[in-house]
């Protein structure tokens, strides 16, 4: 019934105790983050179109295929071009495999890509490759034109609409993926939860419940690796027997606890079409009911096998595109349910084949809106005979919730508009918290919010809420619990607490004074967290969605959210997208010839041949490193004066080392006064006297002031040919030096005749010393020289 009616009716009678008072602001985390990486994947503003059309008037989702066409051509080129090469490749020539063809169907690709890149060997650039790009276009036309574009785009849109629907609704965790399994003794039990980057492992969590203390677990779990991703976890004790059922994409397992409460595995299943929906019979023990995308509803025990009871690929009501299925049993133990987007069927297994009642249908029966489909669909095992009839059946879709009783199919007893943004994709009844005519109903969305719902329908009355709807917190309350952080781990921590929730199990605390409660959040990311509830005292607010009271945070839940967040920083990212290589058709095409010549294919054999063995590769398989060069030692820097006199000052020692250093100075070696520099001309730095050795480097150099020409030293008798001879002159100087230095030399005034022994110079050589000497102190006119040769490097 609507709301409004329903508060004519006293549908909205407000009692006591029905108001959950939250224990902390928001969930806390109850296990450590896993090893494993996880990415949020795709968004709604990744695949939508950024711009706008002018002059619509109604607002429309566009997908921006273009867009994403681009990305996938460079994110994903071996996808998108490989079958094009597969498909040229007995046209094309690769470098290096040997053929000598001269068919014009064959292409040389080497050649091809020179033409493609520029290359013009022949000056006109299309001397020679027209006739090559003709036969490339020829042979590449049917292939590279625009059929295998479209086919391309075709694929690629049917792809986004794919991903689009699912960031609506993902279908695939329908009915949640978290089960609670009571223990031995009611404070102990084991949360059933999919764990590991793709969910494909089985984790069996032991946990404590302390009366009044938080929930705490016990050692590591115990785990189960499957052959694929765990979609529903279904749990059931019937006649003192509790089994376990697995749902994943193409395989269905139960398991059945045993005495020592370890699960042995009965039967494992495969489904070719794909499983959709499980169940188990709150009647028989080991019975289950599991559906396919292929329309079909069989009864599996593993006494019996699997029996096929109801097949059709059609929808029930009208068309819809949607092949998700769903199975569910009844108030009977021969009669199950079977859903699809477009209503709910009741399927009777001892009759003919066909033989069934529509429960519910998406129409006018019900007030539907345009667009509404079903969601999920549960019978309401766990009612209470007190508060509700065992018959009622719950059905949800994106905008309401329904109350249907087998009895009286078709016409709904209860329609609530929940208002929750997000697709209902968990239910689950709970045992009333006290002896009441209530019980809670917990409503679970896509993306973490909850609902608790109470109903009432004592006797022959029917089925109301007893109270306004409580939105429960949600993981994302729980972000001031953590610390402050740096943008970039502050928008991680915000991504994983975002990450969409595929679990959802409660639990009363047993032996407790006050009745309270316990959920269990399992989230896509691989994260349990949980919330501790309890019955307000007092509640009296009657408004038509009030939130639970507000609660504050302790320091033992904001250490440890830390403790956590620290577990989670050490988990790794998820590794980058893979981009495009870069290609080089000279070591491209050319590989095959030079791992031919140059036997390449070494290391990766020895790679081949370790990982047959199964040991690790070591370092003599790769062969030696190269040596590497030692990193040069630190130049030692010059002192530094103000940090040392710094330093003494802050010992205290100031004066003292002031007194060092007036003292270093005062003792030290007196610099000599530097002597102005002079321009000289080059026969300056020669001596003119063939009796000194310019060769000996131990010779002080002469001065401009010499002595005078009397004053000068003389030297042993020697032999014309060895005073001044080349190679005496040659005697270290460098051969690109010594022509210059001859032609110096020529032109010299300097006697070669002197006959006997040289004591005293002769007139004419004093003269011409004399006159040297001077030049050397007055300025040189250009005309007062003969001709000189254009000087060379150095001079």
């Amino acid at each position: 019934m609507e709301p409004g009616r329903g508060k004519r009716n006293g549908a909205l009678h407000v009692t006591k105790d029905l108001l959950w008072e939250p224990a902390t602001p928001g969930p806390l985390p109850m296990l450590p983050p896993l090893v494993d990486p996880w990415e949020p994947g795709l968004t709604a503003q990744d695949l939508l179109f950024r711009g706008g059309y002018r002059y619509r008037r109604q607002p429309r989702v566009v997908l921006d295929v273009t867009e994403q066409i681009s990305r996938f051509l460079w994110d994903h080129g071996d996808v998108a071009f490989a079958p094009l090469g597969k498909l040229m490749l007995e046209n094309f020539k690769l470098e290096g495999a040997g053929s000598r063809t001269k068919k014009t169907t064959v292409v040389s690709v080497k050649k091809l890509l020179q033409d493609l890149g520029g290359h013009q060997p022949w000056g006109c650039p299309w001397a020679y490759l027209s006739n090559r790009q003709r036969r490339f276009s020829i042979l590449g036309g049917p292939i590279l034109g625009t059929s295998v574009a479209s086919h391309l785009a075709e694929l690629l849109h049917e792809e986004l609409v794919l991903r689009w629907e699912q960031l609506l609704l993902d279908e695939a965790c329908t009915g949640g993926a978290l089960a609670w399994v009571p223990g031995k003794t009611p404070q102990f039990g084991q949360l059933v939860y999919p764990a590991g980057g793709a969910l494909d492992r089985l984790h069996f969590q032991e946990v404590v419940l302390a009366p009044g203390d938080n929930p705490q677990f016990l050692g590591k779990p115990g785990r189960i690796q499957l052959q694929g991703p765990v979609r529903q976890v279904v749990t059931g004790t019937v006649q003192g027997e509790t089994l376990l059922a697995v749902r994943s994409d193409y395989h269905c397992a139960v398991w059945k606890f045993g005495k020592q409460w370890q699960p042995a595995l009965l039967q494992a299943m495969q489904v070719e079409k794909g499983a959709t929906g499980i169940s188990l019979s709150p009647h028989l023990p080991g019975e289950l009911a599991i559906c396919s995308r292929s329309g079909a509803l069989c009864l599996w025990s593993p006494e019996n096998g699997l029996q096929q009871v109801y097949k059709d690929p059609e929808t029930l009501v009208f068309r819809d595109s949607s092949s998700w299925r769903w199975a569910d049993f009844t108030a009977h133990p021969r009669v199950l349910t079977v859903g699809d987007r477009t209503g709910v069927k009741m399927i009777d297994t001892q009759g003919p084949p066909g033989c069934g009642l529509l429960l519910f249908r998406v129409g006018a029966e019900a007030s539907c809106q345009k667009g509404e489909r079903v969601l999920l669909t549960q019978y309401l095992r766990h009612s209470s005979p007190e508060c509700l009839p065992p018959t009622l059946h719950l059905v949800c879709t994106q905008f309401s919730l329904y109350l249907v009783d087998e009895r009286l199919p078709l016409v709904p007893l209860l329609k609530w508009n929940h208002g929750l943004p997000s697709p209902i994709l968990l239910a689950q009844l709970l045992p009333p918290p006290r002896p009441s005519r209530v019980q809670p109903l917990l409503l679970g969305g896509q993306a973490g919010q909850l609902q608790l719902l109470h109903l009432a329908g004592e006797g022959v009355s029917a089925p109301r809420l007893a109270g306004p709807p409580q939105s429960l917190p949600s993981r994302t309350d729980s972000l001031p619990a953590f610390p402050l952080l740096e943008p970039k781990i502050q928008w991680r921590l915000q991504e994983r607490l975002k990450a969409p929730t595929i679990g959802l199990a409660t639990v009363v605390p047993p032996l407790s004074s006050t009745p309270g409660l316990v959920v269990f959040q399992l989230s896509v990311a691989g994260d349990v967290f949980y919330q501790q509830l309890r019955p307000q005292a007092d509640s009296s607010d009657t408004r038509p969605d009030c939130h639970a009271p507000t609660a504050s945070w302790t320091p033992q839940d904001t250490a440890g959210c830390s403790q956590w967040l620290k577990a989670l920083l050490k988990v790794p990212t998820a590794p980058p997208m893979w981009t495009a290589p870069t290609f080089n058709h000279h070591h491209l095409l050319g590989s095959v010839e030079l791992q031919r010549e140059e036997g390449a294919v070494q290391q990766p054999g020895v790679l081949r041949e370790a990982m047959a063995q199964g040991r690790l590769l070591l370092q003599r398989d790769l062969g030696s490193l190269p040596m590497a060069e030692p990193p040069p030692a630190p130049e030692p820097g010059p002192a530094d004066e103000l940090s040392e006199r710094l330093g003494e000052a802050w010992a205290g020692q100031g004066a003292a080392w002031w007194e060092r250093r007036q003292q270093a100075r005062t003792s030290g070696p007196k610099r000599q006064p530097r002597r102005p520099k002079r321009r000289t001309q080059l026969s300056s730095t020669f001596s003119f006297s063939g009796h000194v050795d310019p060769s000996d480097g131990t010779s002080p150099p002469h001065s401009p002031e010499g002595p005078p020409a009397g004053a000068l030293p003389r030297s042993p008798m020697t032999s014309p040919s060895q005073e001044l001879t080349p190679d005496t002159w040659a005697q270290g100087i460098p051969s690109e030096r010594r022509q210059t230095l001859r032609d110096y030399m020529a032109k010299l005034p300097l006697q070669r005749d002197i006959p006997g022994h040289a004591g005293t110079p002769p007139s004419s050589q004093a003269s011409s010393t004399r006159a040297t000497r001077s030049r050397q102190h007055t300025p040189i006119l250009s005309g007062s020289q003969p001709p000189r040769k254009k000087p060379r490097m150095g001079f």
